[in-house]
């Protein structure tokens, strides 16, 4: 999956910061397993890093987006804490819809 549309993904209104940080890790984990087998990792983050900057100050998940890549740059033999949402009803696509 594309950078590009990772960001566009994240760009919405997060209602807490709990889930700025479940939707960075939703991207993180779509934009790692989209990277290709032979890519370096290194060069990807960087390049990712750099495409989200723009962002930062306007969409919280991709603060946390651009936190998680950081961190695994500067640290690369740490584990990251990677949390699935926990399931709970959001309001279905009508509530999608007003969040764009």
């Amino acid at each position: 999956m594309s950078i590009e549309l990772i960001l566009t993904q994240l760009q919405c209104r997060v209602e807490t910061p709990e889930r700025a940080f479940e939707l960075a890790c939703m991207g993180y984990m779509q934009w790692l397993g989209g990277l290709p087998g032979c890519a370096s990792y290194e060069a990807e983050a960087v390049r990712a890093w750099l495409r989200a900057q723009p962002f930062v100050r306007t969409d919280p998940a991709v603060a946390v987006f651009c936190g998680l890549l950081d961190t695994s740059l500067r640290h690369p033999g740490r584990a990251l804490d990677l949390t699935l949402p926990r399931p709970q009803r959001r309001g279905g696509a009508r509530n999608r819809r007003l969040l764009l």
